[in-house]
């Protein structure tokens, strides 16, 4: 089975290495340091929400333009 890359949609992975590189540093091969995922100190996990929808009708100005 063909496998896809993760970092273009509609591409078969070439296995360039690409996606194991540094986002921090491109020139260096990621070792898992977590830097890149700006962590804070607290306790707990965030989630920003931006809107509650009350029915399962999206508001047209909430709608994704196709």
């Amino acid at each position: 089975m063909a496998k896809y890359c993760v970092l273009e949609d509609d591409k078969l992975c070439t296995n360039c290495g690409r996606c194991n590189m540094c986002d921090l540093d491109p020139e260096k091969v990621c070792d898992n340091c977590m830097r890149c995922l700006n962590r804070s100190t607290a306790d707990y996990a965030e989630i920003k929400i931006d809107a509650v929808y009350m029915s399962e009708e999206v508001p047209k100005e909430d709608e994704d333009p196709l």
